[in-house]
């Protein structure tokens, strides 16, 4: 993040609440708000084919379209026919807000929409089809897919619907009318501005760069899941619910797509808040995940041939990445190493919204967090190593144990205690601040690294700086002067100054103009807690 600027949502603050009040009981971990479809808790309606008990129905559907982008693609050279189906749409000219920087990560906004239109959708909620546009339209489910700029990790971010957020300015999706900012739920914007205004609020929002988008219905949800044979899950108890249609039995059970749609649309199951329900859903995408990309299915031709098929018809995705060929090759080529073990699954931290309690807003600092080590995923593999790089280091420290002290080299006041901090909360032993004085006076254009002559192990350890930091720079010999060089105090957060490292050499880092920013690798609690990684739930009961 430039500057350290919050890139989340700023207006939603959180007043402390009384050890007894129902925000502060929610807070602790009691079930979350209902979302606004539904009356609110305690007067929940169950009439048959409502959009309520739908709500999350496209989460698990968006599901199966991640393996197109990461996993069956592996066979695009030799079913690209099959691709010939996929629905396009272009949406770009419609984004009027300024966007953030491309990173070298691939960042795809994953919809699913609730639109009754379009052949099989308009049996699920026919009744409440929206009188304004009789396609009409909303998401429940929003998904940001962010493939690191090696393609070797991923995390599929959740968005919680009822997510109270300043919308940005928009287009009207159908008139191109433009609307003014507001505050309201983050799936509102696609309800108003389709694809594009949704886009543009998550980038607003959160400063990561959506290069591609991908969409999906309820008919194509169960077009996938029937195309990869179906998906088993277990249940802890037994299921006999009239409003989805479902019953199942306690333990495990295969679904079809049919029965799919019931099980991720189920409300009267255990505690029956949303926040268990998105973990169920986590886990059955995990399921999916790891069937879509098992050997099973990449090696049995008929098999990969019917789901490419079922996955490219089932979608709607922007044309830059429908016809990009290369880059659904390069995509393709890289999902080899994305296997079900190296996705993880996280829900946005919440908590209650003090204005309407029904509604939930992220949690601060620890969204902010969480964006930080999106927009700072940037290191890409190096091209061939130089003799010197190759040399095996004599240690390998680990971060608490790399003494730092924070140089200013730019005119702006306070920029060494705010990287400071950052640095101290990723774990490094900042032991200093000061200032460094240019000859002329000026900014220095571009940051520095700097280790003492005579420490044997220096570059070792300004190494571990060094890639911690954007932009990387190169470790160099030879310390300079501080001026006015004060004892850094850590905050709440962080190693404390002076623990960790004995005997360790002090590295320097001043910083320059052209400094972006700390690498977030250690997440805040709340964020790893609500996290799940695929290949861990293959034995899971719900």
């Amino acid at each position: 993040m430039s500057d350290y600027r919050s890139a989340s949502v700023q207006d939603a603050r959180v007043a402390p609440s009384a050890p007894g009040s129902r925000m502060a009981r929610r807070a602790a971990g009691s079930p979350p708000p209902p979302p606004d479809d539904r009356p609110t808790r305690g007067h929940r309606g169950d009439g048959g084919g409502g959009q309520g008990k739908m709500r999350v129905l496209a989460w698990v559907s968006i599901a199966a379209t991640t393996v197109m982008v990461a996993g069956a693609l592996t066979g695009y050279t030799v079913y690209r026919d099959a691709f010939g189906n996929i629905t396009q749409k272009s949406v770009k000219e419609d984004i009027i807000n300024p966007r953030p920087r491309d990173t070298g990560a691939l960042n795809v906004l994953l919809v699913g929409s609730d639109t009754r239109a379009g052949k099989g959708n308009s049996k699920y909620g026919q009744q409440l089809a929206r009188t304004a546009d009789a396609g009409g339209k909303r998401t429940d489910t929003i998904i940001v897919m962010h493939i690191s700029p090696n393609r070797d990790k991923a995390r599929l971010i959740s968005f919680p619907r009822d997510s109270m957020v300043q919308i940005p300015k928009c287009k009207n999706e159908t008139t191109k009318a433009e609307m003014p900012p507001r505050r309201d739920m983050i799936n509102s914007a696609y309800n108003s501005g389709g694809i594009a205004c949704t886009i543009s609020t998550i980038e607003t929002l959160t400063q990561i760069r959506i290069n591609h988008f991908v969409e999906v219905d309820f008919s194509g949800f169960k077009n996938i899941v029937d195309a990869l044979g179906g998906i088993e899950i277990c249940l802890k108890s037994g299921v006999n619910d009239r409003a989805s249609h479902l019953v199942l039995p306690p333990g495990k059970s295969l679904l079809n797509g049919e029965k799919a749609l019931g099980y991720v649309r189920l409300r009267h199951y255990g505690d029956g808040s949303d926040i268990q329900r998105i973990k169920r859903q986590q886990i059955f995408l995990s399921k999916v995940i790891a069937k879509a990309t098992s050997s099973e299915l990449l090696t049995d031709i008929g098999k990969l041939t019917g789901f490419i098929k079922a996955a490219a018809g089932s979608v709607t995705m922007d044309p830059e990445l429908a016809n990009d060929t290369q880059q659904l090759i390069d995509i393709a080529t890289s999902a080899k190493e994305l296997t079900a073990g190296g996705v993880q699954l996280t829900t946005i931290p919440w908590l209650p919204d003090p204005q309407d309690t029904n509604r939930v807003i992220w949690k601060e600092p620890d969204a902010s967090a969480l964006w930080a080590s999106i927009i700072s995923d940037t290191e890409v593999a190096s091209p061939s190593p130089s003799a010197s790089a190759t040399t095996k280091p004599k240690v390998t420290p680990k971060p608490e144990q790399v003494k730092v002290q924070v140089l200013n080299g730019t005119t702006t006041p306070g920029k060494a205690r705010l990287v400071a901090d950052e640095l101290a909360k990723q774990g490094f032993n900042v032991v200093g601040v000061g200032n460094y004085q240019a000859a002329d006076g000026a900014s220095l254009p571009s940051s520095e690294i700097h280790y003492a002559k005579g420490a044997a192990t220096g570059a070792d350890y300004a190494a571990v700086l060094s890639g911690a930091v954007l932009p990387k720079p190169a470790p160099a010999a030879g310390k300079v002067t501080a001026t006015n060089p004060q004892p850094y105090t850590s905050g709440t957060t962080g190693t404390a100054a002076g623990a960790g490292g004995k005997g360790a050499p002090v590295i320097q880092l001043v910083v320059g103009s052209d400094f972006k920013s700390v690498k977030v690798t250690k997440l805040p609690d709340s964020v790893n807690n609500s996290t799940i990684t695929a290949a861990d739930q293959k034995n899971v009961c719900t």
